[in-house]
């Protein structure tokens, strides 16, 4: 399943936190790009791209809003406004400082505005052929500097994409475009909470907000459609729900498409039974019957899975919404520190839960799943995640979490964990594989190599052929960056459908603190030192974000010439 999942910030589905996870084939829309963002208003992005012109394949447009409305909600909203500023500045508790704007948005974390398709310069090297495409990558952007609480997974949502053609590129960065961008935008003012930062205290203003948070908690809005245009702009189509028959509000920030079958696996969460619901997108782009899980007993902060060719893994872990702490003045985001993670499996072609099982894990909280597959002829289930080691730092320093790439087998017949081996020594998350091995066997792993505070200093290349009792770091290559410069997450980039698993590109965004420059990086993902092959001047700064995804030329034309 094409899953590129990781980020060293944990990735809460419910808040719909990063994510580019895929490629979706399906007869109607032929290619769709799944993509989250890091807003509790920002849900999952569906790309339709367009090499040649612009395409519209729905008419789910964003209505304005009329001036009768608008006039009312602005005098709402200067209300709320001036009710915020006052408890902001009189009432509030001090803000720790990881929901202390001047903290959280320093350096490359800041803002910036929306840019227009601008030409790039090739500052060395060249582009490989295979790089002919688009690459977007979101993070949170607030359209507003934040007067009160904010939080790192707040923001509302910001697409970068580089369009490469023959050797040249053009930048551009828009806004998604998403019900809450749109009316806060009109108002000029942040009017919707945050469930990670708007309950500082119980005399707090959006502490008074507790019902809407509770209807809003888990990710709070449908996935929304994309369009790429010809000139490399990027345009918000509207809301999309897979043509669901049953009510359909939200889903994760890591669905998982199979690359053979076309299909989509997803899941939700809520604060209510069933806490957890598990669902398929067929191939014809049409969301499936729910399966609810009702043998979850508290809200777990699942933000991502693993599925293989015939399971779909989930981590029931220490992070848990309580809506209970809300009445404490406090986030209802927590760590749990006496609760005892799990795993629990089920047949991804399940109609209900009735054969899901449960394995206790000691100390393992998922942030992201890099891959699983099955082996000794479906009788082993490998996991291959991103571990939370230090779990009761995650929300509030992240950086000091010890993310942690481990490996776990996991017996079927016995339903029992085999073995559980640490996969390198180094703090690494967002890592990422060959997207044509998802779901399968694969070897070879990328990771960002993460530092305090907040920063991403480099990449390495992991072989997992070489993981045994007697092996506890598979690094076989590694690029950090030049000080100053602190990156993102990397994306693999293969050179050809036939070439070798590692046979192709890693590509990301990193920015020089320094110099105050932005470039975009292309290296050579089989080469020992991760070679730097080619870099793109970018023609501003690009912040520090969350997930990104590639989509070749081929996709593009494929997808014109089907239309």
């Amino acid at each position: 399943m094409e899953s590129l999942s990781s980020s060293f910030l944990p990735k809460f589905p419910d808040c719909n936190l990063s994510s580019a996870v895929g490629i979706e084939k399906n007869p109607q829309t032929k290619i769709i790009a799944i993509y989250s963002f890091t807003n509790f208003h920002e849900p999952i992005m569906k790309l339709i791209s367009n090499a040649a012109e612009r395409i519209k394949l729905k008419t789910m447009h964003m209505h304005p809003i009329s001036e009768n409305k608008k006039e009312k909600q602005s005098l709402l909203a200067n209300m709320f406004k001036s009710v915020d500023d006052y408890i902001c500045n009189y009432l509030d508790l001090p803000l720790r400082p990881s929901i202390d704007p001047n903290y959280v948005l320093f350096g490359n974390f800041s803002p910036v505005d929306e840019l227009p398709p601008t030409p790039c310069e090739v500052v060395e090297g060249s582009l490989p052929s295979c790089l002919d495409g688009v690459y977007l990558r979101n993070g949170p952007n607030p359209q507003f500097i934040p007067h009160g609480p904010y939080h790192l997974f707040d923001g509302d949502g910001m697409l970068h994409m580089i369009k490469i053609s023959r050797g040249k590129a053009t930048f551009c960065s828009r806004y998604v475009k998403t019900y809450k961008y749109m009316v806060e935008r009109d108002l000029g003012h942040p009017v919707f909470p945050s469930g990670f930062s708007s309950f500082n205290g119980l005399t707090a203003s959006h502490g008074l907000t507790i019902a809407n948070y509770t209807v809003q908690s888990c990710e709070s809005d449908l996935p929304y459609e994309i369009e790429v245009t010809s000139d490399g702009d990027i345009i918000t189509i509207g809301r999309h729900d897979f043509h669901s028959r049953e009510p359909f509000l939200s889903m994760t920030a890591h669905p998982k498409i199979d690359p053979d079958t076309g299909e989509t696996l997803a899941f939700r969460f809520h604060v209510v039974p069933p806490r957890l619901t598990f669902f398929r997108v067929g191939s014809d782009g049409r969301k499936g019957a729910d399966v609810p899980v009702f043998s979850m007993k508290s809200t777990a902060l699942i933000h991502d899975f693993a599925v293989t060719k015939n399971y779909a893994i989930f981590n029931d872990g220490q992070m848990v919404i309580s809506p209970l702490e809300l009445l404490r003045g406090r986030t209802p985001m927590r760590v749990d520190p006496v609760k005892v993670p799990r795993l629990g499996v089920i047949d991804r072609y399940a109609k209900d839960e009735s054969g899901m099982w449960w394995i206790d894990v000691p100390g393992f909280n998922m942030s992201h799943s890099v891959n699983a597959w099955e082996e000794d002829d479906g009788e082993t289930i490998v996991v291959v995640a991103c571990n939370l080691s230090s779990v009761e730092l995650a929300l509030e320093r992240l950086d000091l979490a010890q993310l942690t790439l481990e490996e776990i087998r996991i017996s079927v017949k016995a339903k029992k964990v085999i073995t559980r081996r640490p996969l390198s020594s180094k703090v690494l998350d967002m890592a990422v594989i060959n997207p044509a091995y998802a779901g399968k066997k694969n070897r070879y792993v990328y990771a960002a190599v993460v530092a305090t505070p907040m920063l991403i200093v480099g990449v390495v290349k992991l072989d997992l052929s070489l993981s045994s009792d007697d092996c506890f770091d598979c690094l076989v290559a590694s690029c950090m960056y030049e000080p100053g410069c602190t990156g993102n997450e990397p994306f693999f980039v293969p050179n050809n459908a036939a070439a070798d698993e590692d046979d192709g590109f890693l590509v990301t965004y990193v920015h020089n603190e320094i110099t105050k420059e932005s470039k975009f990086l292309i290296m050579d993902a089989k080469s020992p030192t991760l070679e730097i092959v080619a870099s793109v001047k970018l023609p501003r700064r690009v912040p520090t974000g969350f997930h990104g995804l590639f989509v070749s030329q081929s996709h593009l034309e494929k997808l014109c010439r089907d239309n």
